[in-house]
């Protein structure tokens, strides 16, 4: 059985295509339109996921949309019209999306994708659920669902038990810490997805001094870990507007705008919300814990990309361990909806692989791949100089780059569907460099990026560096470094206050390190990427150190890179100084001055996020 799952019309549409519970392809349509956090209908990837498996439209037996467009458009309109006429200017610029494609979905499927077929929803809270609980590695788990917004719910729990799922319970919207990270983040000055975020990255610089604020004035928190959310502080109506005049009476005045400068009212704002945030998911997990008995536990939603919370989940929740999919935001749902409708609607077919493995992702490695000949032929097309290594040969020459603190563009084998680089689109560099630690703090004085690097480090020595037991394979977890890779402060460092703090170097490891000593970790097993692996084991054995510098290979505002030609030109409009694609090194050094179109001055920079 054939089935394409569909996201589209919130945040990163995308498609997967499962056959017999098995995913063979799951695709963000952001990489084909180049456009980031795209979320128009994904033509595109799904023309790519049905030639990944060799398939014609025909061949599907059934497409899978990922929400009921019906109910939440009734959310839509019942939010924007209560508060009329404040609402209605919103409510104008918006309906005409709807009712042009949002409401209409099927007609969007037939339409883009040629399909005459079965058509099929699950609830956005179901596919979050299925794309939490199947893949993960247990029979049996409780999962916490932590979002903004569906159709009429913010957050959900239950269980999944071989191949069923059961939502217990979901927590009406607005009232969820989904949303009310959404309004501290806005008011901080930080827009679009990546916002809370921001907001997270930016609490270590911060004091808690708003703690008791916002349980006074703003939430009422239940004993389940639900909250009500004072509408007088935060209004969810009108355009989702977020903060009221008397939010911003409470925490000194007018929210900051994106390019002001960040002052100590925002950090602080920002530590007493990830704080806030941290506790009701603390108290969530455990509610769930006694009243679903499980002893593991899988996370849904885009609050679960909050790597520091599941960090401390995993440290002080109640559950044995904590498995959090690569792709916990809705463009997994395009994986979750077909997963759902598979095991629910289908009922896993007789003949279908046992429950175990139905679902489980062979990898995170789903997306669109170029070999060896289409890379060369590119090459030889566009006259641009390169070297053939094997792949030993390979390991070490890029080993021996990053021990010299070059930066390295690292382009392999099919694209990860994950939210974060696992190992197949990744810029690469020297944890220990000094000199990367301060351009990345150079640069933060004038961008958002007040996080240090992400790190790959080997599964086998995770113990040896970090402060955590367990794999992290989709770098979603913030964990601090072992106490004897820090370094003792002086007196003048341990002064440092705000921003300043990115001036102290407090560990071996300078370039990954957080101001908080913690570090965002991706392990890397030989099992899920050998060559990768292979990589970092050289880097190791030449350094002694198994962590690399891993960031995704893109610049600012745009996707991650797809295909050798935005590799290519990603690679020169930044100061990277080296880029491999499959076997092929290229070297800046060696590039004709013809193809570099940007002048030095004029190179974009890494970025952190």
């Amino acid at each position: 059985m054939n089935i394409l799952g569909i996201s589209a019309f919130s945040d990163d549409s995308a498609v997967s295509l499962i056959r017999d519970g098995v995913v063979l392809a799951a695709a963000r349509q952001e990489w084909f339109s180049r456009r980031k956090h795209d979320p128009r209908f994904p033509r595109e990837a799904g023309l790519y996921c049905l030639e990944e498996g060799a398939l014609s439209i025909a061949d599907v037996d059934c497409v899978v949309f990922h929400d009921k467009p019906l109910m939440t458009f009734k959310r839509f309109m019942k939010t924007e019209f209560s508060p009329s006429p404040k609402g209605l200017r919103y409510l104008h610029r918006q309906t005409p999306a709807w009712a042009r494609e949002k409401v209409f979905i099927r007609a969007a499927i037939r339409r883009e994708l040629g399909y005459t077929g079965k058509i099929l929803f699950t609830a956005n809270h179901e596919a979050h659920a299925a794309s939490a609980f199947f893949p993960s590695p247990y029979e049996e788990a409780a999962f916490l669902i932590l979002d903004g917004a569906s159709e009429w719910a913010a957050s959900a729990h239950g269980v999944g038990e071989g191949n069923r799922i059961e939502v217990l319970k979901e927590i009406p919207f607005p009232h969820s810490p989904g949303l009310l990270c959404s309004v501290f983040a806005q008011y901080a000055g930080f827009r679009g997805k990546d916002a809370w975020d921001k907001l997270a990255g930016l609490a270590p610089y911060g004091k808690p001094r708003y703690v008791d604020a916002i349980h006074h004035e703003l939430i009422d928190v239940k004993p389940d870990g639900s909250i009500r959310m004072n509408p007088e502080c935060c209004d969810y109506q009108a355009g989702l507007a977020g903060a009221t005049e008397r939010f911003a009476m409470l925490f000194g005045g007018s929210p900051r705008q994106p390019k002001q400068r960040i002052t100590q009212r925002d950090m602080d704002l920002a530590r007493s919300a990830q704080i806030v945030n941290e506790e009701l998911i603390l108290r969530m997990a455990r509610h769930v814990y006694e009243e679903t008995g499980k002893e593991y536990l899988t996370l849904g939603g885009d609050m679960a990309l909050n790597a520091e919370a599941n960090a401390r989940l995993i440290r002080e929740g109640p559950f044995k361990d904590v498995w959090i999919p690569p792709a916990p935001d809705d463009a997994g749902n395009a994986v979750g909806c077909a997963l759902f409708a598979y095991h629910h609607l289908f009922d896993a077919p007789p003949g279908a692989p046992a429950p175990e493995t139905t679902a489980r992702l062979p990898s995170v490695y789903t997306g669109p791949w170029f070999g060896e000949e289409a890379i060369e032929s590119y090459l030889r097309e566009e006259k641009i100089p390169y070297e053939r290594l094997p792949e030993d040969e390979l390991c070490e020459r890029v080993a021996s780059l990053l021990a010299d603190e070059k930066t390295v563009g690292w382009f392999q084998g099919r694209m990860e569907f994950g939210v974060h680089p696992a190992g197949a689109r990744g810029i690469l560099g020297n944890p220990a460099s000094r000199r990367l630690h301060s351009r990345l703090n150079h640069k933060t004085a004038e961008s958002e990026s007040f996080r240090p690097f992400a790190a790959s480090v080997l599964a086998e020595h995770i113990s040896d560096f970090f402060e955590l037991d367990r794999e992290s394979p989709h770098l979603l977890l913030a964990v601090s470094l072992d106490r004897k890779r820090l370094r003792k402060l002086g007196k003048n460092e341990k002064k440092a206050k705000g921003l300043e703090k990115l001036r102290v170097i407090r560990s071996g490891l300078p370039a990954i390190t957080h101001v908080d000593n913690s570090a965002r970790i991706h392990t890397v097993s030989r099992e899920d990427n050998p060559l990768y692996h292979g990589l970092i084991k050289r880097f190791h054995e030449r350094t002694g150190c198994p962590v690399i510098i891993n960031i995704p290979f893109r610049v600012r505002g745009e996707p991650t890179v797809c295909s050798p030609v935005e590799a290519f030109a990603c690679f020169m409009r930044t100061d990277m100084d080296y880029l491999i694609m499959g076997p092929y090194l290229l070297d800046k050094k060696k590039q004709p001055p013809e193809l570099d179109s940007l002048p030095a001055g004029d190179k974009e920079e890494i970025t952190a996020n």
